[in-house]
């Protein structure tokens, strides 16, 4: 059974990857006389660069890029307060959600999935030699490496206890070595979200952005329905993603790195913190 859902979850991921490469405009300028060689080289130059850009941006941090930091770690601390209301009213509510949905959110965000999904986007941009979807996919790849890699430290780091463990929410064992205690923040979480914001950034239409976002929130809450992860593990993973993708697609633009208009901005995302008010709001 598993398989055979596996297997469809492939087969949609394709299906969806034709409709959105038919969605976006297939002209071909500069690339024309490229070779995919030549192209793949430049695509795999500007993933490189942009993970290092992402890195080494706190360097080029300002006051208010502090304080948005600030923002993030005191909201996730206070809402660490409602983590144990809020698995217990989920884990109540668990029964009744459908399995198949909880089973595509696992396979969804897991890497090798995951990654699988990546690599047939950018080879379809890569053959087809269309632009917009290299870059999606170079904004999707860097995004992932540098998002991954930060969650990777940070969980082994920090040690959380996974609700499963029935310890408490706020249990710690750094680099504890055991996968119990690697709740926070949430892999699944920040691969989904890193996924359906770079390509819903693509698209102006707010019904499908809504329909791309809704498809990406799947993992996160079939992780807390498997009492996988506390919701400030998803919140936290959340922001992180969202703040990347955003930071990683301003650098491609102003590096003129692919040639096309940038969309006018139709959302934007801000953090949020007062004392009856805690998360992050999107403008449309």
């Amino acid at each position: 059974m598993r398989k055979q859902l596996l297997f469809s979850v492939i087969v949609l991921l394709l299906v969806s990857k034709i409709s959105y490469g038919q969605l976006l405009n297939t002209t071909i300028d500069s690339t024309d006389n490229e070779t995919i060689w030549q192209l793949a080289k430049y695509d795999t130059k500007q993933t490189l660069k942009s993970v290092g850009h992402a890195f080494t941006q706190p360097l080029r941090w300002n006051g208010k890029d502090f304080t948005k930091l600030g923002i993030l770690i005191g909201g996730t601390a206070a809402m660490t307060f409602a983590d144990e209301p809020l698995q217990e009213f989920i884990q109540r509510q668990a029964g009744d959600f459908p399995r198949v949905v909880r089973d595509f959110g696992w396979y969804f965000g897991s890497p090798q999935n995951y990654f699988m999904a990546n690599a047939g986007l950018y080879g379809f941009g890569l053959f087809t030699k269309n632009e917009k979807i290299r870059k999606t996919s170079v904004l999707i790849i860097s995004s992932s490496i540098t998002s991954g890699l930060i969650q990777t430290f940070t969980k082994n780091a920090i040690g959380r206890a996974r609700p499963s463990r029935e310890a408490g929410h706020l249990e710690f064992s750094s680099f504890a070595n055991e996968s119990s205690f690697r709740s926070f923040p949430s892999g699944h979480t920040v691969l989904s979200v890193t996924m359906a914001h770079a390509i819903a950034k693509q698209f102006e239409n707010t019904w499908v952005k809504a329909g791309i976002y809704t498809i990406g929130a799947i993992p996160p809450i079939s992780r807390l329905i498997d009492d996988a992860h506390w919701f400030t593990d998803i919140a936290f993973s959340t922001v992180l993603s969202i703040i990347v993708v955003d930071g990683i697609d301003k650098f491609l633009f102003e590096e003129k790195a692919y040639d096309y208009p940038q969309k006018q901005k139709t959302i934007s995302w801000n953090l949020k913190f007062a004392p009856n008010q805690v998360g992050i709001v999107g403008t449309f």
